[in-house]
């Protein structure tokens, strides 16, 4: 900031002339005694030249942009009005003898803004075509028929790598230029928005064809195949490409290592206004890249028809049950679906396409069977989908409805069908046990979330997108999947080290903790923990084996319970028997209600208790608004009590004249006087029916209880052992103290509930002759509250699901670090096949002229040592990991 002044002043000096104030005479060339007038804002320097000097300097450079000093300021000119004529055809400076008309307005669009020239085409005997003139000038022609506007290959170049990392829009960019030209609106330069925006999309589709080699073959443009123009993923299974001779023959065992994972998803924000259409707007990609081949896709869909959307039998997806109602008023297409890379982030080819309403099967299939088309020789395929507990039920009914060129030989390949973790949770029990990437063998630490990362870099672009015509979008969104594709490429030498850094000392703890869990439980049931491993061995060899992860032991919930009870009401109701002397509350209804209340009370004498001596107002205000409502929701329960119960009243009288107390009873020391409590107490009978609600409703309590006391136990011991693991320093103990103190407390509340719970069950079993329940639910000693390593181990299933749990964490770290190992083998050696591969078509085509064929294979090599590079980049990198770490390609010296 001291030197702000300084600064500025040298700005404002710039705005004269500076150094060459007393400059008389230009110095452009030997004797010129011109006056010097004119300055290059482009050039280097800030030196005058006369008018003749200018024009001789800026032969080459037509579109730099010129000042002119004007006795008082410098004002903007061009070199057009200076008398720069621009020569096609010839080297710069060289005349024509037989030229073109002049064109005095020929517009050239470069990056530093928009400049009408005057330019002359050559029309000698062996002149080469306008367009071709333009282009060897580096300029792109907006039309190839009398081209009057062109654009530098710099700024298409420049505009390209803008887009791909600000997302900005050709409008956006046009804008830019216009300002850059004139930001005064005084004389803004004429509108050339639709030319650029052509020019782009040329632009894309042609460096798209130009980076896969497809003017190396023979056939030229058209013999270019769908998704040849998709740039892959070096590090997936490529059969031919890098994956080791005979590795069709390897051992089930390690079979897995050439799996490839594949992620489906949908992305609802890559919609598109139904503007334009294929005809006025067509695509320029015709299915070889990233997006299926629209006419084909189209055709198959309107020749199908509309089929019913199988319904979901799990959770409620919107995705499976909205997929037929999702608003689709003013859209041509609501979305995009994919198919991806599931490891590694990237784009399948021709895996995706345009959705017309909601998430159908019916498009999310047709996008993975075209994909699957590149992957013909893989074996295994690990299927990851939000839906997939739905969609892969009928896949294989439906392939057959598909054209015969996208079946898939299921006999010879094993599918596994999986649901990305961070989805996994919403699905029911069962599906989190059968579509688990955390249980299944061979998926090392994949997540299948892979698409959801991706549409982070894709969204900003969905704002320029949604405006475009259908062609026009899709070759976009081609260029940008494409582009983030060749990013993750340039990144592998970085991604994968990190990955494997991470790893193994993963592994390596993952390894000693199972170890140390199965030494224990071998040491105290060896004959278990040989079923378990047998069982799992089985599961993992062949899946339609009983799940050992599944829990068969099922216990009755709270919840469940009342269901239950409503349902035997409503049965009753259907037969005539009424038992409710309440139009809103039935006795089961009563009785589990008591039970919440008395859980209401537990938990506000907690928090009375635990409110300190300098509580606050707002701390005061809430405790007592909420000991205000149970108190009216006591005093409407026990109103309906009396109608089931009526001895409760002279048991509540009695009890009520033998307390005596100066203070006002809390709403959580007023005794319900439930059944249970009712004999306890004063040895008082109810109703058998309500002996038996309670019992049943009981018995639930208990299970649940034991549930979250089990659950809350697991989190403390985890919580020791990451303290003790991670945190240094007083603060993040302190903390860590408090996280502890609540865990404490619900470890406590669970054991006083379940308590509470068994006590009632004993006198009601008494009641009800129920004693086969004290088999499953125990007395609750102070000394059985405590972690599975802080004694005798129990709960032989939940041990059984804990011990294959912990065996297929550290299985998979294990499988992480050899997945890892083989994708950097991969890597190497499909840079290796490339930079071969663009060698052979160095000297592909014939029959061209000596100056297209040196290019041709200058390109071809130039890209082939390009891939040499890459690859040596990854192993230099990665052999700063360990080498008993690596793979034998990449630990060599």
């Amino acid at each position: 900031m001291d030197d702000r002044d300084h600064f500025l002043l040298e700005l404002l000096r710039l705005e004269g002339r500076g150094n060459f104030l007393h400059q008389e005479a230009c110095r452009g060339s030997a004797g010129c005694m011109n006056a010097p007038e004119f300055r290059c804002e482009d050039c280097l320097g800030t030196e005058l030249y006369c008018k003749a000097c200018t024009v001789e300097r800026h032969i080459e450079n037509p579109t730099h942009r010129i000042e002119y000093w004007n006795s008082q300021h410098f004002e903007d000119t061009n070199l057009r009005d200076l008398g720069l004529q621009v020569q096609l055809g010839h080297p710069p400076g060289e005349r024509c003898c037989n030229p073109s008309l002049v064109h005095n307005d020929f517009v050239v669009l470069d990056i530093n803004g928009v400049h009408n020239i005057t330019l002359h085409f050559c029309e000698c005997q062996t002149a080469q075509s306008r367009t071709t003139q333009l282009l060897r000038m580096r300029w792109f022609p907006a039309t190839t028929l009398d081209p009057k506007t062109t654009t530098t290959f710099r700024l298409l170049h420049h505009f390209h790598v803008l887009s791909f990392e600000s997302k900005a829009s050709t409008f956006e960019y046009w804008q830019t230029l216009a300002r850059l030209t004139n930001n005064t609106g005084v004389n803004p330069p004429k509108d050339r928005y639709n030319a650029l925006l052509r020019m782009v999309k040329e632009w894309r589709n042609l460096t798209l064809l130009k980076r896969s080699g497809r003017g190396h073959d023979p056939g030229g443009v058209a013999a270019t195949q769908h998704g040849a123009c998709a740039v892959l993923c070096p590090a997936c299974p490529h059969p031919g490409k890098n994956l080791p001779n005979g590795w069709e023959d390897t051992p089930f065992e390690e079979r897995w290592k050439y799996s490839l994972f594949l992620a489906i998803d949908a992305n609802f924000r890559l919609a598109r206004k139904n503007v334009s259409s294929d005809k006025a707007d067509p695509g320029l990609n015709k299915g070889w890249a990233y997006f299926v081949e629209e006419g084909a896709f189209k055709k198959f869909l309107h020749d199908t028809g509309k089929q019913p959307q199988e319904k979901s039998s799990c959770a409620s997806h919107n995705a499976v049950n909205l997929a037929e109602t999702k608003n689709s008023r003013g859209l041509a297409a609501t979305g995009a679906g994919t198919v991806d890379c599931s490891r590694h982030n990237m784009k399948r080819p021709c895996g995706v396409g345009d959705l017309q309403k909601g998430e159908r099967y019916i498009n999310m299939d047709y996008l993975f069977f075209s994909t699957l088309q590149y992957s013909k020789d893989v074996v295994t395929l690990n299927v990851s989908y939000d839906i997939a507990c739905q969609w892969s039920k009928n896949i294989w009914d439906r392939m057959a409805t598909y054209p015969c060129q996208m079946h898939v030989e299921r006999s010879t390949k094993e599918f596994v069908f999986l649901v990305p973790k961070f989805h996994l949770p919403a699905h029911v029990a069962f599906c989190q046990v059968t579509y688990s990437h955390n249980l299944i063998k061979g998926m090392g630490r994949t997540d299948g979330e892979a698409p959801e990362r991706g549409w982070a870099n894709i969204n900003p672009v969905a704002t320029s997108t949604r405006e475009m015509g259908p062609g026009s979008r899709r070759d976009t969104l081609d260029d940008h999947f494409g582009d983030f594709n060749w990013k993750k490429v340039t990144n592998f030498h970085i991604s994968l080290f990190q990955k494997l850094v991470a790893a193994i000392p993963q592994r390596d703890q993952h390894l000693i903790d199972f170890n140390d869990f199965n030494d224990t439980l071998v040491a105290e049931r060896p004959e278990e923990v040989a079923r378990w491993k047998q069982a799992i061995e089985g599961w993992e060899a062949d899946r339609s084996q009983t799940n050992p992860f599944e829990v068969t032991t099922t216990t009755m919930s709270l919840a469940a319970v009342r269901l239950r009870l409503s349902q035997k009401e409503a049965e009753d109701l259907e037969h005539g028997l009424n038992y409710s002397l309440h139009t809103k509350v039935s006795p089961s209804v009563l009785v589990s209600s008591g039970i919440e209340i008395e859980d209401h009370q537990r938990r506000l004498e907690r928090e009375y208790a635990a409110l300190g001596a300098h509580a606050t107002d707002l701390q005061l205000t809430k405790l007592q608004e909420r000991s205000n409502a149970l108190q009216r929701k006591i005093e409407q329960w026990c109103k309906v009590q009396v109608l089931y119960m009526p001895t409760v009243v002279r048991v509540r009288a009695s009890d009520t004249a033998s307390t005596v107390s100066s203070r006002e009873e809390k709403p959580y020391e007023v005794k319900l006087w439930l059944p249970s409590q009712l004999k306890r107490a004063s040895n008082e009978f109810c109703e058998e029916r309500l002996c038996r609600y309670e019992w049943e409703l009981r018995q639930a309590q208990a299970f649940d209880a034991l549930d979250d006391l089990r659950r809350h136990l697991r989190l403390r011991s985890h919580l020791f052992k990451f303290k003790d693991n991670q945190l240094r320093g007083q603060r993040a103990n302190t903390r860590a103290a408090g996280v502890l103190a609540k865990v404490d407390l619900s470890i406590k509340t669970d054991a006083e509930r379940y308590r509470r719970a068994w006590t009632a069950l004993v006198i009601l079993g008494d009641i009800l002759q129920e004693h086969s329940w004290r088999d499953d639910l125990l007395k609750l000693e102070p000394e059985h509250v405590r972690g599975m390593s802080d004694g005798h181990v129990g709960q032989s299933e939940a041990l059984r699901v804990e011990w294959c749990k912990s065996r297929a964490r550290s299985h998979h770290w294990t499988e992480e670090v050899e997945l890892l190992q083989e994708e950097m083998r991969r890597v190497c050696t499909f840079f290796n096949w490339h930079a071969a591969w663009w060698m052979d078509q160095a000297n592909r085509r014939t029959g061209l002229d000596a100056a297209e064929l040196e290019g041709l294979a200058a390109y071809a090599r130039r890209q082939a040592v390009l891939q040499i590079m890459m690859r040596d980049n990854c192993l230099r990198k990665w052999r700063a990991v360990p080498a008993a770490s690596l793979p034998p390609a990449v630990a060599a010296p």
